[in-house]
């Protein structure tokens, strides 16, 4: 069957930006799905999203007018059920025939088959293929109904009485397969081939489409509209380009900006604005968030990434004289430019020390008190790991940091700009005279803020970000505030994530039951079980270590038999990673993992029966002499390979272990009747059990 190419639009005022293009994907995608789903599409049929401010829309290649009839084989009864004894039908078979819109005249074409341990009736019939306009009808309502909409409005069709609801008011519904017209209709429109191109640039309106495929084209030559979330985002990013590199510059990376900026307009021109070069005293942190977040402009760095002023705007409408977009766009910044100028030089007037008492009067939760409350907890536990990682002055470096961390919440720029906090910090310290190194820590001690995010750049630092971090962590669990399924409104995740990534990446020798332990102790008895909230806190911090290592490409089983051993000592997981890894690879490891795992449950099972250490005296059989021998022989340079971090050599010592176990248990009988023989050969497998999980269980890796 001849197939076409299929258009549908979606005409509608403008939609909310930071979802549009979520929602062009949406109704493409199920557009296509569904329209698979009933014959009408193919697997290879390819799929075009459109999404603009004022239209969603899909072309799909290869869509049929008419889908195939379907051969359909519908079970009806047991035919104890529907035949009597003489093979006539029952009154139940005959009424589901009708109910089907059939009579008993089909019944002999009815087929027995086996359906479990009866037969049954089955009816053989042929399915109408879906028509395009049904199909497309249904795939319409679906993409409408599965729309991720953030939020539904309600407003009136043109007759006055009927209220539809929908993200935005629709006006214009365009369905074409090929040339030819598919009659559908949906928020109270029918379907037509008219659509609207720029608001003041088209060239013609209406746009009347010629075919699926000249879609795209007429609106951007006739309409003045680049259809396509793709093509303007690339357009966007182009002139962005070639507009920084005639001024040697280049514009802030913020794939999130160039979203939102791409589902503002439809005919992108870009471009070059400046300000005043006074207002770059203030810090360019400031002014880009500003200019960012209000305008939505691009603003514009130099090689060394410093801040210029000037910036790039993405204007919505091509004039032949620019200046007035230009000059418009350099008077609207520029207020907002000086606001951030008024509040950095507001700000300064007060040192971070005055501010920290202020602290003492916002609530930080209701169960956990007070900010000035928290900072004394961050600060009890940043000295206590500052002393474990450089002894009486980090303490008292990461002290003094963290009781100044928080003190910049309170500044005019941070609650303007509260993306700010910590940052403006850094600046007001450096201003009070603190010096780099505390600067620094206060700047850094929210970090690492999401994924992939740097760590802290000094001890200082890294000890006041575990500590507030621990704090954080610590504080919510132990009143009960656990993240659950997808819901973590206070990103405890990305604090336990960035509490590891510190200790992993940074080699920190620290225990972290130590570190939870500490923390646990500053709220007192704001915590009710602080044995429990340990419990919960290690945990969800192994978990989220679980997790980081899977996203690492570590093999499931790998990191099982490591994290398994809940060494307290996180910093030293990827060398055992490592070492688990290279002793996997091993032609040895497949056959002492499973001797190990059958030690493990051997020992399991004999509930303490095991000696303290083997006696080489009761020794009975010479498969048992050999493996005490050989085990004697691995353990010593693994247990050295072990005490100075090398856990590769650690288990690789081990491998010379296969050909003795394997012959242990081929000739050996463990539960011996003579208690004492028993006892002695639980001993010999308890010491070789303890040799090889030293570094991880290597039990994990069988499989």
């Amino acid at each position: 069957m001849t197939t076409k190419n299929l258009l549908l639009e979606l005409f509608v005022e403008e939609l909310p930006p930071k979802a549009l293009k979520a929602l062009g994907e949406a109704f493409s995608h199920t557009l296509a799905e569904s329209l698979r789903a009933s014959g009408l599409a193919t697997a290879q049929s390819a799929v075009t999203a459109f999404a603009s401010p004022r239209r969603l829309g899909a072309h799909i290649s290869g869509v049929r007018a008419h889908a195939d009839d379907k051969p359909v084989s519908q079970k009806l009864m047991p035919v104890a059920v529907a035949l009597d004894a003489a093979g006539n039908p029952t009154p139940a078979l005959l009424k589901k025939l009708g109910a089907l819109g059939f009579d008993a005249a089909v019944v002999p074409q009815l087929k027995r088959q086996p359906d479990g341990k009866a037969e049954a009736l089955f009816l053989d019939t042929v399915v109408k293929g879906a028509t395009l306009a049904d199909g497309l009808q249904k795939a319409l309502d679906e993409a409408l109904t599965r729309l991720p909409i953030p939020k539904v409005m309600q407003y009136q069709l043109a007759d006055g009485w009927t209220s539809v609801n929908f993200v935005r008011p629709a006006h214009g519904l365009v369905a074409l397969h090929g040339a030819d017209l598919v009659s559908i209709k949906a928020l109270g429109l029918v379907s037509g081939r008219e659509t609207h191109g720029h608001r003041f640039e088209a060239d013609v309106d209406p746009v009347m489409v010629q075919d699926a495929d000249h879609y795209a084209r007429q609106l951007e030559e006739q309409g003045a509209v680049i259809a396509g979330f793709a093509a303007r985002h690339a357009e966007i990013a182009r002139q962005l380009k070639v507009a920084a590199d005639r001024e040697g510059l280049v514009p802030i990376h913020d794939p999130a900006l160039l979203d939102e900026v791409t589902a503002l307009v439809e005919r992108p021109n870009v471009l070059l604005c400046q300000f005043e070069e006074e207002f770059l005293a203030v810090p360019q942190e400031c002014l880009i968030l500003t200019m960012k977040a209000n305008q939505k402009y691009f603003p514009l760095l130099d090689a060394a990434g410093k801040l210029t002023n000037k910036f790039l705007i993405v204007s919505n409408i091509r004039p032949a004289d620019p200046s007035r977009v230009i000059g418009g766009n350099e008077r609207v910044v520029r207020p907002r430019l000086a606001d951030a100028k008024f509040f950095f030089d507001q700000d300064r007037k007060k040192t971070l020390a005055s501010r920290v008492e202020g602290l003492a009067k916002v609530v930080y939760h209701g169960k956990l008190g007070t900010q000035g409350e928290r900072v004394e907890r961050v600060r009890g536990i940043a000295r206590a790991i500052g002393e474990r990682l450089g002894g009486a002055d980090l303490a008292a470096q990461a002290d003094t940091a963290a009781n100044l961390a928080k003190a910049d919440l309170l500044t005019d720029m941070v609650g303007e700009f509260p993306e700010l906090q910590g940052i403006m910090g850094g600046y007001y310290a450096r201003g009070d005279g603190l010096g780099d190194t505390i600067a620094s820590a206060i700047e850094d001690h929210y970090k690492p803020r999401f994924a992939g995010d740097e760590l802290p750049r000094n001890d200082v630092g890294v000890a006041v970000a575990l500590a507030d971090k621990l704090e954080t962590l610590v504080g919510l669990f132990g009143i009960g505030q656990l993240p659950t399924g997808d819901k973590d409104p206070f990103a405890l995740r990305r604090h336990a994530l960035g509490v590891v990534r510190m200790l992993v990446e940074r080699e920190l020798a620290l225990d972290i039951d130590a570190l939870i332990d500490t923390a646990v102790k500053t709220f007192g008895p704001l915590i009710a079980d602080p044995a429990k909230t340990v419990g919960l806190v290690v945990d969800f911090m192994f978990d989220r270590l679980a997790v980081s290592l899977r996203d690492q490409g570590y093999a499931a089983q790998e990191i099982d038999a490591v994290l398994s051993r809940r060494s307290s000592r996180v910093h030293e997981v990827p060398r055992a990673l490592a070492a688990v890894k290279a002793f996997a690879a091993l032609p040895e490891a497949a056959s002492l993992a499973a001797a190990n795992k059958r030690v493990g449950n051997i020992l399991n099972k004999s509930e303490g029966a095991a000696g303290t250490v083997p006696d080489p005296a009761r020794f009975v059989e010479p498969q048992e002499q050999a493996l005490f021998e050989a085990l004697r022989t691995a353990n010593g340079p693994s247990t050295a390979a072990f005490e100075r971090g090398d856990y590769s050599a650690s288990l690789q010592a081990l491998a010379v272990l296969k050909a003795p176990v394997d012959a242990f248990f081929d000739g050996v009988m463990v539960n011996a009747e003579d208690p004492a023989l028993r006892a002695n050969r639980l001993a010999l497998l308890a010491s070789l059990h303890a040799a090889m999980n030293r570094v991880a269980d290597l039990s994990k890796l069988a499989s």
